[in-house]
């Protein structure tokens, strides 16, 4: 992780080592938050296009020097098994039960695993009886998922369950429909980042003491401090309008990008 009073300190020494404004805790955690997410979300498209590089055999394989693998590491924070709870009113799972989620929700679906009991044909839920059967279920929009259902060649079954994602009324959480009905379901998922926040104590003289004890680092890895600290001057020169921030920022960020995809 990357500290947030750390990020925070050196955001305001390069503002403020030629007088060139001030950016107060609010507006920074709000810049904070943009650019850990947008360097979240740049991860995506950057391993897709360098997965394509390893399958052309063009990506170099040195143990320390894999820039695929390497990407893939600073996701690991993220990845997590969760547990879907079942609703029989709605006939759907979800995982909102779990208050973690509500700070790093659900970023994307994995491998969904579907668990049953061998030759039982489920109609609810039971956590009493012991799952035999993990299977891999195949996600599928409502559309597909409707006719394989129907249809008896491709009728799925306990060995190849299918489930398809919707927006159920019992949650504003991820909600899956499956079939056939398993007994646990759990899936795994990468987790948005958590909000950084820089929180402080007033002092006697009005000033801001930094308070480590409600703050909230960065989740992403500590590789990215010097990208966040340069995403976060950028957008503070849009704020303080100062157009030689937002220029020495903006190339300092290509320069980095650069080197890191060489």
């Amino acid at each position: 992780m990357v500290n947030v009073n750390t990020v925070y300190q050196t955001v305001l020494y390069v503002l403020n080592k030629e007088q060139r404004g001030y950016i107060p805790p609010d507006e920074f955690n709000s810049l904070a938050e943009l650019v850990q997410e947008e360097i979240f979300q740049s991860y995506f498209p950057d391993g897709s296009q360098l997965n394509r590089q390893n399958q052309n055999n063009t990506q170099n394989d040195t143990e320390f020097f894999n820039i695929f693998k390497n990407l893939n590491y600073k996701l690991y924070p993220f990845e997590q098994e969760v547990e879907f709870f079942y609703d029989p009113t709605f006939d759907c799972w979800f995982n909102s039960q779990n208050s973690e989620y509500a700070i790093q929700p659900i970023y994307l679906l994995g491998e969904i695993i579907s668990s049953y009991s061998n030759g039982v044909t489920n109609t609810t839920p039971a956590a009493s009886v012991s799952p035999s059967i993990d299977s891999i279920t195949q996600l599928v929009s409502k559309k597909d998922y409707e006719k394989i259902i129907r249809s008896k060649l491709t009728a799925p079954t306990q060995q190849f369950p299918i489930c398809y994602q919707y927006s159920s009324p019992a949650t504003t959480s991820v909600s899956l429909k499956v079939f056939p009905l398993p007994k646990a379901l759990n899936i795994n998922c990468i987790l948005s980042p958590a909000s950084p926040r820089w929180s402080f104590q007033t002092g006697g003289l009005g000033q801001y003491i930094y308070n480590p004890s409600t703050s909230f680092n960065f989740t992403l890895d500590i590789s990215e401090q010097n990208n966040l600290i340069i995403g976060i001057l950028k957008y503070a020169g849009v704020v303080i309008n100062d157009p030689t921030i937002i220029e020495v920022a903006s190339q300092e960020a290509q320069k980095t990008s650069v080197n890191e995809k060489s």
